[in-house]
């Protein structure tokens, strides 16, 4: 095990290969190959989980669902038909709001892995999600924090410490700072470590090279998949990708660094033949499941 002092491992071919991805043989069942539920949206950003959900399904997942503000529901099942869509009530500035229904339980119970942040504008909803999934009479066993849930994260560390499972939080350098009450500044490593260990998570530090921490003290780096991922959407891409892989039975630390090489490394596909910027984030999941039959 690493120390705390010890400087970053790379996420490259070497740790790759002593890290490999769980297999799924011939004969294995979606069910088999992990459900995931992803909880998020907005009016404002209606087409948004679409991105996670399409990365979920590239990299793997047999299942995934998709819980969004109502008057989005139907258009985003239409555009990704492999997934199970639930309706969620709505604020009248258009985010999930209520109180966690019957049918957002029950997709708790059958989930492997749940992401709750993507594609939502709006704090407040996004910790009274929060508060609600904790409460729930079951959380998935992976549980990700991705993009306005990190904000809302804050002011509810003692009761995500007490979650059980794997909690992992994917964040960019203003919502690690938001976590920590302070700038990340020039020593990004004790930033992203000190999350890790607060929250008892595998906390990642996204920018131009990405850093992953677990609460152990581990310390992995990726030098990035250039400049093209600084595009809307790109995010969203990860946390599927993220969450596919744990719903497969890959360990949190590998999962992480495995889905961050994976959506850097399908950004750099992208800029060699489209140019270092202009790239789409709905371009990037089509790339990988070729990423990852090459690295196996």
């Amino acid at each position: 095990m690493a120390k705390a002092s010890s400087g970053p491992s790379a996420v490259d071919a070497a740790w790759l290969s002593d890290h490999p991805l769980p297999v799924h043989g011939e004969g294995t069942d979606k069910n088999n190959r992990g459900s995931v539920l992803i909880v998020g949206g907005s009016r404002k950003v209606a087409g948004g989980l679409r991105l996670t959900a399409e990365a979920a399904f590239r990299a793997g997942a047999g299942k995934v669902q998709l819980a969004t503000v109502e008057s989005a529901a139907l258009n985003l099942g239409m555009a990704v038909p492999e997934a199970g869509v639930i309706a969620l009530s709505e604020t009248d500035e258009g985010e999930i709001g209520g109180p966690i229904e019957n049918r957002l339980n029950e997709a708790l119970v059958k989930s492997d892995c749940m992401v709750l942040g993507p594609a939502m504008t709006d704090k407040e909803s996004a910790g009274a999600l929060i508060d609600a999934v904790l409460g729930a009479e079951k959380v998935p066993d992976r549980f990700i924090l991705d993009a306005t849930a990190i904000f809302a994260a804050r002011d509810r560390q003692k009761a995500l410490t007490k979650y059980s499972g794997a909690l992992i939080i994917t964040a960019n350098e203003d919502e690690l700072a938001a976590l920590l009450d302070r700038d990340v500044g020039a020593e990004p490593e004790r930033a992203v470590r000190e999350v890790a260990k607060r929250f008892s998570a595998i906390a990642m530090l996204k920018r131009s090279d990405t850093l992953i921490a677990s609460p152990a003290g581990e310390l992995l780096r990726y030098p990035g998949g250039g400049v093209g991922l600084a595009t809307g959407g790109s995010g969203d891409v990860l946390a599927g990708i993220l969450a596919a892989l744990l719903a497969r039975g890959a360990d949190p630390l590998g999962a992480a660094a495995w889905s961050v090489w994976l959506h850097g490394e399908a950004g750099r596909r992208l800029s060699e033949t489209l140019g270092p910027i202009g790239l789409l984030a709905r371009e990037l999941p089509a790339l990988v499941p070729g990423l990852m039959r090459g690295a196996s």
